[in-house]
């Protein structure tokens, strides 16, 4: 029973890892749309340049696969069906809400800076069933399953440089998230927004860290 319930820990311990790294994207997301098309220039002068932010996007992006794969290695078997089915219905009743309940389209809906809950709930509904998808997306076909085995080995020969690419983009991950407090700090902008950003870039940026140190990306493993 022990051992049972470990295994779930650590299976929701890598969900949520990995829930936070496409909360982080999606919160970038918002932030250079805004830079890139409203000349944005947010948490100035502490940020040196609103492109760091694209290295931040990085680092969220390069913890995806370590993540998934400390749940990807246990045993927690399924509730009738794969996870993968319960992420589509929670993808599907996310999309129903936000079309039904609010005025953002779809294809907007993490490049609008919007402070309504249904939408905020919305994203949140949307990223957890799109990461239950993703964890068991090798489920869903053996052809998909090939396709990702490929790609991890195409990830394999690139190892070290991915290595070195994790503990940069999360070290400046950390100083993007130091420059966000300091400019709330500064502006006394104490939102939900700010404090969101904040808590996913400096989880993004301490998961990074970790996975460096513990060689994550070199100790990866494929099928000859």
């Amino acid at each position: 029973m022990g051992c049972s319930v470990w295994v779930w820990i650590k299976k929701t311990y890598s969900l949520t890892l990995m829930l936070n790294s496409f909360i982080t994207l999606a919160s970038i997301a918002g932030i250079l749309y805004g830079f890139y098309f409203h000349a944005w220039r947010s948490y100035s002068p502490y940020l040196i340049n609103g492109n760091l932010f694209l290295l931040a996007a990085v680092a969220a992006i390069v913890n995806i696969f370590p993540s998934a794969s400390i749940g990807r290695c246990l045993h927690t078997g399924r509730l009738w069906f794969h996870h993968y089915v319960y992420g589509a219905a929670v993808l599907f009743i996310a999309a129903i809400f936000i079309v039904t309940f609010t005025s953002v389209p779809l294809d907007k809906l993490f490049i609008v800076n919007s402070s309504n809950i249904a939408v905020n709930a919305g994203r949140f509904f949307f990223l957890t069933g799109l990461t239950l998808f993703l964890d068991d997306l090798p489920d869903v076909s053996k052809h998909i399953e090939s396709a990702l085995n490929k790609v991890k080995s195409k990830a394999y020969q690139i190892r070290k440089i991915v290595h070195v690419t994790q503990l940069i983009s999360g070290l400046i991950t950390f100083y993007v998230f130091i420059t966000i407090a300091l400019s709330s700090i500064d502006h006394n902008a104490y939102t939900v927004s700010n404090f969101l950003t904040m808590g996913t870039l400096l989880i993004t940026s301490v998961t990074a860290i970790l996975f460096v140190k513990r060689k994550a990306w070199l100790r990866i493993q494929v099928q000859n």
